[in-house]
């Protein structure tokens, strides 16, 4: 086969059969395609999309690209759960534990931050001694004896996908649906899962802003899911507003251990992660209905089962044995603590949420670029949300910062994110389910 030859069909409009993106992906993998001919595919399915068999096919091709993880000495199912990504959602930290405890191994595979999004695996790096990059042995070993086990992707886990990506993203064909759906679902089900559960997010901090092109994206990846043989289903939640009333890395990790032991839980991450969590096991089979899932993952919070799995995981992964019970001293934060207040009275009627997430980028937070060192003791907490009362002077959030100049820059960005009218709007959490 020749490459150009594939991409001039696709060009056309062609339908691609298994052999020839199999080609191509080997091409991709081995070095036997140039990046050149790797942009034009793209930029030629990005014009002209892809089918379904397509799409299962280029998913599978890059999922074999690479080791594929077998847990059959495992005596449970093992099931998963991919986020698009928004700002205070820290879900993972207290979603895996929670399965543990009710049965189900969780081997979490999380990326880091992206643009305004937080990353799962630079909140725990704010862990002192915890190893988001152990070797294959240790993470196989915390997954079968604790059940849970949240790490960085390895190089031998969809390595077409690594290379397929970073020309994706320097020749302006990220957006395509049917791309990002290959590129999410490669790395997934390498991991050897029974079920995955997608959290496709929706509103102005969103990946995609727009409901229908989240929800496009979320009936592409559990059609595709489902075909490449993994039971799937995608929840399609609110970010419109931060998902926990924290963004920052130290600062989601404390509040994700306030959750699990019950000494602040936010009210829409609970909706989420309760509901992301009885899914889960619904597909797991480990529950015979969602509403029988909501009972048992509720149970596992409130017995501190989930709490008691979360400390195992942090200890067997290196952190402290303490952690849960001692967080403060281990969780650095930033020296300068300072209130962001609102000059008018009203209901919170809109958050610009990217604009929050970019005001904890610029305080070192997050990435400017992939090389850039982050800064986990700085970001936000108390965000108000929408509906919130607000009154004259009263704080709408709270900065964590390390200079003046930080802070103010911080309230400048904050302020202008929140939209202060007459109007109490409702806010929702979870909007709609998408089942195979």
């Amino acid at each position: 086969m020749l490459a150009q030859e594939i991409i001039r069909k696709k060009r056309d409009g062609g339908r691609l059969n298994k052999d020839e993106i199999q080609f191509f992906v080997d091409g991709i993998t081995n070095g036997g395609v140039s990046e050149g001919q790797i942009s034009a595919l793209a930029m030629a399915v990005y014009f002209q999309g892809m089918e379904l068999d397509e799409r299962v096919a280029l998913t599978l091709a890059m999922r074999d690209s690479g080791v594929v993880l077998d847990w059959s000495e495992l005596n449970g199912p093992v099931v998963d759960k991919h986020s698009t990504g928004g700002v205070g959602d820290n879900v993972s930290l207290m979603l895996a534990p929670a399965l543990a405890a009710c049965g189900a191994y969780v081997p979490m595979i999380s990326g880091r931050g992206l643009g305004h999004t937080g990353g799962t695996l630079d909140k725990f790096d704010s862990i002192p001694g915890y190893v988001t990059q152990p070797d294959n042995a240790l993470f196989r070993k915390v997954t079968k004896e604790v059940g849970c086990a949240i790490i960085g992707q390895t190089a031998d886990l969809a390595p077409a996908d690594k290379r397929f990506y970073g020309i994706r993203d320097v020749t302006a064909t990220v957006e395509s649906i049917h791309l990002i759906t290959a590129s999410i679902l490669s790395k997934k089900l390498a991991a050897g899962l029974d079920g995955l559960v997608l959290d496709v997010k929706s509103g102005s901090g969103a990946f995609m802003p727009s409901h229908k092109q989240s929800q496009v994206l979320a009936k592409s990846l559990v059609t595709v899911a489902n075909g490449a043989g993994v039971e799937t289903s995608a929840l399609l939640t609110d970010m419109n507003e931060p998902l926990a009333t924290a963004a920052g890395n130290a600062i989601e990790m404390k509040n994700a251990v306030d959750f699990l032991t019950g000494d602040h839980i936010d009210p829409r991450n609970w909706e989420i992660t309760v509901a992301l969590g009885a899914e889960m096991l619904r597909i797991a089979k480990l529950v015979e209905t969602f509403e029988d899932g909501v009972s048992k993952m509720e149970d596992a919070y409130r017995s501190g089962a989930a709490t008691e799995k979360f400390s195992h995981m942090v200890t067997a992964l290196g952190g402290a044995g303490d952690f849960v019970e001692k967080m403060d001293k281990y969780l650095t934060l930033a020296p300068k603590v300072v209130d962001i207040i609102t000059p008018k009275a009203g209901y919170v009627e809109a958050i610009n949420t990217r604009r929050i997430g970019i005001a904890v980028v610029e305080l070192g937070g997050g990435r400017r670029k992939a090389s850039d060192e982050i800064d986990h003791s700085v970001g936000l907490d108390n965000l108000a949300g929408i509906g919130d009362k607000i009154e004259q002077d009263q704080p709408i959030a709270r900065v964590y910062a390390h200079t003046d100049d930080q802070v103010k820059r911080a309230m400048e960005m904050v302020q202008q994110a929140y939209q202060i009218g007459e109007s109490k709007i409702d806010s929702r959490a979870v909007y709609e389910t998408i089942t195979g």
